[in-house]
């Protein structure tokens, strides 16, 4: 029987949500050419499918639990 891989039980296969550049932008609330940057630097990873990004989503949220610093 051949595993559906979009069953989310499906044993080995992680389930990724990805994310548009412009998805990651409105989420963290700056431009779509700052993402680019923290893509091309290399602070977030993301995949290339044709000639657009994708970003897994816990990648988005990782970079920003690890970007808080004590202004105080």
């Amino acid at each position: 029987m051949p595993v559906n891989k979009r069953d989310p039980g499906a044993p080995g296969l992680p389930q990724v949500q990805f994310l548009t550049v412009a998805e990651v932008a409105t989420l963290m609330r700056v431009s779509k050419m700052t993402v680019y940057r923290l893509v091309h630097n290399g602070d977030l990873p993301a995949v290339r499918v044709g000639k657009s990004f994708r970003v897994p989503e816990k990648a988005v949220h990782d970079y920003l639990q690890n970007a808080y610093f004590d202004a105080g």
